[in-house]
């Protein structure tokens, strides 16, 4: 454990990626196996069964610590983490055990099932066992919040440093289903369970916003130019007999979509797509509001099915009668992709369809046109690309359209969370409805460090009302706030919902009187409906 807390607060204090690489590499050469198979799992969201409720804690060291609940709350929301505030508040340890990360695991896991009293005696021993730094790691393996800052990216890179094996390799062998229970690390990290897993996904190759013109990317007649969908970007795995649909956040979703279970008798075994799914209706793609209908729904009713019937998009053939095609160029996928697809009788998998077009000049002005069909824009795939792990610079672009707009006041403000702790990062803005102000979203990027400090200021000199950690702030800053879509919804006061607001920028040149009203954003709402 002591090693574990000693490799997060490296990766805390510092920001710099090879430094983090580095700790990690250590960890790796010097760490106990079988902890560094729950390192992995943790830092990729494996977590562990809860079993206390993060409730008992809090009450827990309230009453060791003889703690006020206002006081403890207001330090809580000061801190911005439960189980960091709960490891400042306790007292020295009194004795001291050093335990394995993974035999803590263990004996946590062990705890399910046992009463409040037994579990109670448990964990006030271990936090009279730990200091701060490890009582923190050891309340972050009830929660299961582990928020390091390590990209999975970023693990690879150090596993496949530390033990000399290609990037591409790791990703694929860390990727899916595994039991860290049970797996070994030499295992893991050696890709032993890959064949052995018929659902098994391959890492997803991801693509970098198109930072100058098209046109210096070269002749047009060298990229494949496809639609970029607004859905879930997915893979459908068949194999011997078996059909498994995985999100690119690495969730088996199979039984959120049987439209595209007819595909465990009409794919041949042996075979990977990539694609997106997405709500379709007569071949035509719906809003993504309407796609969310059918998200993370364990039961599915008639009429979900009948509203937001599913599609499957297909962009990329990545295993075929069981040979991996990644490396083949992407013009020879795709034709083996589309002869594939072709050969399909069911209409709800289709091939994205490539955009025929003969100058950057005539592609961009399609592009405009993007979101009259539900698409974020126009992606770009040079036609001899590997399909990577990951991004690699220069072989696919994303050509998104320009967000949509809004000027908003700020009425709320919230402290955030880890290194914005101290700082009001958490923003509610509004628009004007008649004499009144209607909140329309909540954001927390798009400013700069010295914004942020200079709006915290702002916050802590005008807050009117305080609610909990909410401040009431006098409505005279005005934010620009970007969205990729806009659509009705009954949860929210303003009746409308935006998707992925983010601030653009601080429109210092701006009064509040100025900003815009709902009826603009019902009137945008109306022309995405049109």
């Amino acid at each position: 454990m002591k090693r574990f807390a000693q490799l997060i607060q490296q990766l805390e204090l510092s920001n710099k990626t090879n430094d983090k690489i580095a700790a990690l590499v250590n960890y790796f050469n010097t760490a106990d196996d079988q902890d560094k198979v729950w390192v992995i799992a943790l830092f990729t969201g494996k977590k562990p069964k809860r079993p206390i409720k993060s409730a008992l804690l809090k009450y827990w060291a309230i009453e060791i610590t003889a703690t006020p609940e206002w006081l403890f709350t207001e330090s809580y929301h000061n801190v911005g983490d439960l189980s960091e505030t709960i490891a400042l508040l306790l007292p020295p340890a009194e004795h001291r055990i050093d335990l394995q990360l993974h035999t803590w695991i263990e004996n946590l896991q062990e705890l399910e099932g046992q009463t409040d009293e037994a579990k109670k005696e448990f964990i006030l021993n271990a936090w009279n066992s730990l200091e701060t730094q490890e009582r923190f790691i050891f309340n972050k393996l009830i929660s299961g919040n582990f928020r390091i800052g390590v990209s999975n990216k970023m693990l690879v890179n150090a596993l496949a440093k530390q033990r000399d094996l290609e990037s591409t390799q790791i990703m694929h062998s860390i990727m899916g289903k595994w039991n860290p229970y049970e797996i070994t690390f030499t295992e893991l990290v050696n890709g032993a369970h890959v064949n052995t897993d018929n659902s098994w996904p391959y890492p997803f190759c991801l693509a970098y916003a198109l930072e100058n013109e098209p046109e210096k990317l070269g002749d047009i007649k060298d990229w494949q130019a496809e639609w970029k969908w607004d859905g879930i970007r997915g893979q459908i795995v068949k194999r011997n007999g078996e059909l498994f649909i995985w999100s690119r956040g690495e969730e088996l979703v199979t039984e959120q979509f049987p439209e595209l279970h007819f595909l465990i008798d009409d794919l041949p075994d042996g075979t990977v797509l990539d694609g997106e799914i997405l709500a379709v209706k007569n071949k035509q793609v719906l809003s993504f509001s309407t796609l969310q209908q059918r998200l993370n729904r364990k039961v599915i009713s008639k009429k979900q099915l009948d509203d937001a019937p599913i599609g499957f998009f297909t962009y990329d053939l990545l295993e075929f009668d069981a040979q991996d095609l990644r490396t083949q160029p992407l013009k020879d996928r795709r034709q083996k992709l589309a002869k594939l697809i072709n050969s399909l009788a069911e209409s709800s998998v289709m091939l994205s369809p490539v955009i025929d077009c003969s100058s950057w000049e005539k592609l961009a002005e399609l592009r405009q046109d993007s979101r009259s069909i539900n698409s974020e824009g126009i992606m770009l795939k040079k036609l001899d690309s590997q399909y990577h792990s990951g991004r690699k610079r220069g072989d696919w672009w994303k050509w998104k359209i320009n967000p949509y707009t809004v000027d908003a006041v700020m009425i709320y403000a919230q402290k955030g969370s880890g290194r914005r702790a101290n700082f009001f990062t958490d923003y509610t803005f509004a628009v004007r409805d008649g004499e009144n102000l209607v909140t329309i979203a909540k954001a927390y990027s798009g400013l700069t460090d010295k914004e942020i400090k200079a709006v915290n200021s702002f916050v802590n000199k005008n807050a009117i009302e305080k609610f909990g950690p909410v401040r009431t702030v006098k409505p005279e800053l005005v934010f620009e706030i970007a969205f990729e879509g806009i659509a009705e919804s009954k949860r929210h006061k303003a009746g409308l919902a935006l998707r992925f607001p983010r601030i653009l920028r601080w429109r210092t040149d701006k009064k509040a009187s100025e900003i815009n009203t709902l009826e603009d954003l019902r009137q945008l709402l109306q022309s995405t409906l049109d």
